[in-house]
């Protein structure tokens, strides 16, 4: 009888060390090219380690999801694994930089027991992760633990906002991360990291519902963890634009039980180009749920609050009326724009979006607009909404083409959750919407398409305070997760410190060039053209050049890419190529080759270049034509904060 209970007890312990043994063993996961690695080591808690090319790029991390009660990645019990590899080609609903997403990644789901997991998925220019749970009651979520460690000290690309209550409109400070301490202020994403190897990690997030925004903070030990806003519970008033908020939860989500979280992802480039190129958020993001998106149609449209529709030169008082809003109809009807925007002063009030300002008759706007293919999109507050969620069927009865919804500034749960309703209702009585006050896109835009920008940006704006050295880490940061309301097109064009912007005379910091070539480098489905039509008649060359400039594209390439420092990119639509290069506040010059041309093809190169003494004249530009194929090289010379842009066709 002794004897086969030593034996079980054997075989037992046989099979106690073989678990321990599995758990402590780093299950690894490659990207399909073999460079990327990411290591996941099951101890205490999940640990993981990032390595390209064998080149440590972030060590030690750890996640966890801290339930009410319980902590999901504690103590971690690891049941199975289970790898896949996903290998597909999406055609995009609204391509912002492609017609077709290219989604190849390995992956690795870990399945613990308590009814959770983890999936992992790693791709060729970077890795993501997210927490699944399966639990009959709802997720009482405490909060969650994204940290970071880095092997070295590290350059943080950073908008550090006072509190969660931010408009996202930061400029990007620049910090080592040994030297970023516990006590600093706080980051929304996107943060950008380079490393002391020169590869570059773009941290965001992915299919983001039903949960708040994720920020970041420093950990004081050379690395970065998570933070969120909580759950508020009441609110009291606090004027015609916003709520303040009386309490909170002690929780930051209440959600189902059974549910897949919002993606943790990092961007990982060898080169910057593919920082521009990436289009990690959408593949990582619920697909589209509308059936038949086929109605909404990104676009341009001019915009009268950049400067306050002071119209001159024309024969009618100018301002929030008629004869201006006409005015503006016959702009984007001879320029082949489809749309206007009606902004903030359009309504008797901004608590009421059902009474148009007395000046205006809204009906015989809309018809006029009709009758030239213009249509009308109207700027409201997210608090008159919410209080009058029935104006998206009113709206669509009337012919009004989207909604510009302003001043969230907040992404808690509830906030988020607002996003989604509000793209669902607009959606359903065939609305776009541009949000902002908003936070940087997360996957929403994917689910419902007809969201067609976001602003959460440092944008013109701004006046002089938007600067060429800021706004050249757009294409690497906030505009490589998806669109951007940036609001370009100044024709009153300065250096920065001859920038005197007013409501008047509304300047923008970039030479003339530069101004025009942002329409080609930054995406957005609904592009502004800020500037007053007076100015846009009067630089008739500039004009059809910008209004030429389609939304979305077939085909992106960047040429040029530094951090930084410069940027230059090639879009096609059709068979024409649209190139735009932008600088930071130094001269550059670039030499780019036209290989991606059809072979065997001539074609003619319309160009728009700084002028010789744009450096001291911003306006200074010309105008060049000149012939190329498959075999040129061109030479773009841009002086400080200048641009380049031109046309292949």
């Amino acid at each position: 009888m002794k004897t086969p209970t030593l034996f079980f007890t054997l075989i037992s312990l046989f099979f106690l060390a073989g678990n321990n043994t599995l758990a402590a063993k780093a299950i690894d996961v490659k990207s399909p090219n073999g460079e990327i690695q990411v290591s996941i080591d099951i101890k205490d808690k999940i640990y993981y380690s990032v390595s390209y090319d064998d080149d440590l790029i972030v060590k030690d991390c750890y996640l966890n999801l801290q339930l009410a009660n319980e902590t999901l990645g504690n103590n971690p019990k690891l049941r199975n694994t289970k790898k896949g590899v996903i290998n597909e080609s999406i055609k995009r609903e609204i391509p912002f930089k492609n017609a077709v997403v290219k989604n190849h990644c390995n992956t690795l789901r870990l399945n613990f027991a308590g009814n959770y997991a983890v999936e992992f998925r790693v791709f060729d220019n970077g890795m993501a992760y997210r927490f699944i749970t399966d639990k009959k009651d709802e997720n009482i979520v405490m909060g969650e633990d994204f940290v970071l460690n880095f092997p070295a000290d590290y350059t943080a690309h950073l908008s550090q906002p006072d509190g969660f209550k931010t408009s996202y409109e930061y400029p990007y400070t620049h910090v080592k991360t040994k030297e970023y301490k516990k006590t600093d202020r706080m980051s929304y994403l996107p943060v950008l990291l380079e490393t002391d190897k020169a590869y570059k990690i773009l941290i965001s997030e992915a299919d983001l519902y039903d949960y708040p925004c994720m920020f970041l903070k420093s950990t004081g030990t050379n690395g970065m963890q998570s933070l969120f806003p909580k759950v508020p519970l009441e609110f009291g008033d606090d004027g015609d634009r916003s709520l303040k908020i009386l309490k909170e939860a002690d929780y930051i989500a209440k959600t189902d039980g059974k549910r897949s979280f919002p993606w943790r992802m990092m961007v990982i480039s060898k080169e910057d180009k593919e920082l521009v190129e990436n289009e990690m958020v959408y593949s990582l993001s619920s697909p589209c749920v509308l059936e038949d998106y086929s109605w909404i149609k990104p676009g341009q449209v001019s915009w009268e609050w950049w400067h306050d529709a002071r119209l001159y030169g024309v024969d009618f008082r100018s301002g929030y009326n008629m004869d201006s809003y006409k005015y503006y109809i016959d702009f984007a009807s001879k320029f082949g724009i489809p749309y206007i925007i009606m902004d903030e002063g359009w309504a008797k009030s901004t608590r009421d979006p059902y009474t148009p300002n007395p000046t205006i008759d809204l009906a015989e706007l809309i018809q006029y607009g009709k009758e030239r293919n213009v249509k009308i999109v109207l700027w409201l507050t997210w608090l008159t909404v919410e209080n009058n969620f029935d104006l998206f069927k009113t709206f669509a009865d009337w012919g009004i083409a989207g909604v510009k919804i302003d001043f969230m500034d907040r992404s808690d749960q509830w906030m988020v959750n607002y996003y989604e309703r509000v793209a669902k209702e607009a959606a359903k009585h065939k609305l776009f919407v541009d949000f902002h006050g908003a936070f940087k896109p997360a996957g929403l835009e994917r689910k419902y398409p007809n969201i067609l920008s976001y602003e959460g940006v440092l944008g013109m704006e701004q006046g002089g305070n938007c600067k060429p050295s800021n706004t050249i880490y757009l294409p690497f940061m906030r505009n490589a997760v998806g669109p951007m309301d940036f609001t370009p097109g100044s024709m009153i064009s300065a250096q920065p410190e001859d920038n005197r912007s007013t409501r008047a005379n509304a300047m923008g910091s970039g030479t003339r060039a530069y101004q025009m070539a942002l329409f080609v480098v930054f995406e957005s489905g609904l592009q502004m053209l800020a500037d007053n039509p007076v100015y846009y008649y009067r630089e008739l060359p500039c004009t059809e050049f910008i209004s030429s400039v389609p939304v979305t594209w077939d085909e992106t390439k960047v040429l040029y890419a530094e951090v930084g420092e410069g940027v230059v990119i090639a879009r096609r639509k059709g068979e024409k190529w649209f190139i735009g290069g932008i600088t930071n506040n130094e001269g550059r010059t670039v030499n780019i080759d036209l290989s991606f041309l059809p072979e065997g093809q001539s074609f003619t190169l319309t160009a728009f270049e700084d002028g010789i003494n744009a450096d001291r004249q911003a306006m200074d530009y010309k105008k060049r034509e000149s012939r190329v194929d498959s075999k040129s090289q061109i030479t773009i010379q841009m002086v400080r904060n200048g641009g380049w842009a031109g046309v292949i066709q």
